[in-house]
């Protein structure tokens, strides 16, 4: 058979459409490769201490399981993470890599239900595109080892996600009660991310306005199952707005932080603008469509609208919630969007160029940095440093709380088991420990003048630990001790300072 004919079969439409599906395997193999490579950066802290948030988490199962309900209060948080996390603790044992067992597990379910939410939008591999967008961010990776609710209330979101598409697209009530279900379902683990509701809702009014009407019967099922499983979880929603301007820490954003959110980093833009340049130079990028409008408008929604609602709230109010872990709520709209830019470009290859080389730099950046290695401030390393300190003559710590909540409550008696020094719920000390507020206020210059009388007649040593925020207090307790003890810092750990105070000899 002569070369000219072989290039004639291999050409013929039978054979590409035998090749072309043994095309598709194996380049979904290595775009799964990739994905399980990108998975692998939530674990490079995986092993890391517990800071001061995960051991509030803690704190709300150390004293069993009647308390977590009340504890769960106190901890401004609600209950429905408490009860999974007391689960772990109690069949799995209460290490810190036991204790992440379930972020991951909730982030993993929650890849996988965003892969279904690209997957009805797009094409498969521009879905796994999306997918890996969605995994990357370093916000998604600190969530996803993180012992807190956030990879939960990120799970139920992208289900509520799915099914308001299989809703819009079906129009099936079942669809309908079950996305009232899971809207509610949001409001368990944390009532920001909530603010998705929002985006669907603009979506939905810009989109299918024309069809409220023929919609009406529905609506009224998804808005009846979501108020009746809202009903348990309002006491918490009207507690937590009663005490709102007590839980605030964050200062207000300014307005280059909206776009900061938007910007997943100079080198990833790059990437994106060399592939489509790329695009337009083969003439491989097309005008989105009325469909493809659509699809982009509700990316565009879930990405911007949940974004404003709490920039908004932040710059109008005392209450400021733009900060990184509630911004999480955004991540599955950006995510869309960059699955939804990627659709117009009309080639495969190109996309796959985009995919593989998107993975390789923001792998390479996570195992390259340090950061990547750490969790967050630990208060694990100063209270076993103190601690030992202590332990010869039993001298007291006058430990500062790292909770802003502890600026508008009064001290506690014994420090070991109130909320506001939660760290030592998980990591122990045996010396004696003197609560303190966080910051310098009345009740720290009260709590400190009678301390130090106490410390001035009994001649004694006490040590002094402090986050940034509560160095005013040292000051303060270092001035006031000035004719009776010297102190000098002993050190710095994750930049939560141990300082020694000791009394001054008779002959000095």
């Amino acid at each position: 058979m002569s070369n000219a004919t072989l290039d004639a079969v291999a050409a013929s439409p039978e054979v590409e459409a035998v090749s072309r599906p043994k095309y598709d395997t194996w380049l979904a193999a290595a775009y799964g490769i990739a994905l399980v490579v990108c998975l692998s950066v939530w674990l490079l802290a995986v092993r890391a201490p517990l800071w001061t948030d995960e051991t509030l988490s803690y704190w709300q199962i150390a004293g069993g399981f009647k308390q977590i309900w009340a504890r769960s209060v106190q901890g401004n948080s609600f209950a429905a993470y408490a009860y999974i996390l007391w689960l772990t603790k109690t069949l799995f044992g209460s290490s810190e890599l036991v204790l992440r067992i379930p972020s991951i597990l909730a982030m993993l379910a929650a890849v996988y239900v965003f892969y279904r939410c690209a997957r009805e939008l797009f094409a498969w591999d521009v879905s796994l595109i999306a997918t890996m967008v969605f995994i990357l961010p370093r916000g998604i990776a600190f969530a996803a080892i993180d012992v807190r609710p956030y990879p939960f209330a990120l799970l139920v979101t992208n289900l509520t996600i799915f099914l308001f598409l299989r809703w819009m697209k079906t129009s099936r009530t079942v669809y309908a009660a079950l996305f009232g279900i899971a809207s509610a379902g949001i409001f368990y683990f944390h009532y920001l991310f909530a603010s998705i509701l929002a985006a669907l809702a603009v979506y939905y009014l810009l989109t299918r306005h024309s069809s409220l009407r023929a919609d009406l019967r529905q609506i009224g099922v998804a808005l009846g199952c979501f108020a009746i499983f809202l009903l348990p979880v309002l006491p918490r929603l009207r507690y937590i707005y009663q005490t709102r301007t007590t839980h605030s820490f964050a200062p207000a954003p300014q307005w280059t932080s909206f776009f900061q959110v938007l910007n997943p980093g100079k080198g990833q833009l790059l990437v994106l603008a060399g592939v489509i340049l790329l695009a337009v130079v083969a003439r491989q990028l097309v005008l989105p469509r009325r469909e493809m409008l659509d699809k982009l408008l509700l990316c565009v929604s879930l990405a911007l609208v949940p974004t404003l609602c709490l920039y908004a709230i932040s710059v109008s109010t005392s209450v400021h919630v733009f900060i990184p872990r509630y911004l999480l709520v955004a991540v599955p709209g950006i995510a869309l969007c960059w699955g939804g830019l990627c659709s117009l470009i009309d080639s495969r290859a190109f996309r796959s160029f985009f995919y593989f080389a998107f993975v390789a730099l923001c792998v390479l950046q996570a195992y390259s940095s340090p950061l990547s290695r750490r969790h967050e401030e630990s208060w694990k390393a100063a209270l076993a440093f103190a601690d030992a300190n202590a332990a010869a003559d039993r001298a007291p710590l006058l430990m500062c709380s790292p909770l802003v909540e502890a600026d508008f409550q009064p001290m506690p008696a014994v420090a070991n088991d109130s909320v506001l020094y939660s760290p030592l719920s998980y990591y122990k000390v045996s010396a004696p420990v003197v609560p303190l507020p966080r910051t310098l206020n009345a009740e720290a210059e009260r709590q400190a003048k009678q301390f130090l009388l106490k410390a001035a007649q009994e001649h004694t040593r006490f040590l002094v630990l402090a986050p940034w925020p509560s160095l005013r207090i040292v000051e303060l307790l270092a001035y006031d001790s000035q004719s009776t003890h010297t102190y000098r810092v002993l050190g710095s750990f994750d930049e939560i300072f141990v300082v020694e105070f000791t009394p001054y000899s008779d002959g000095r």
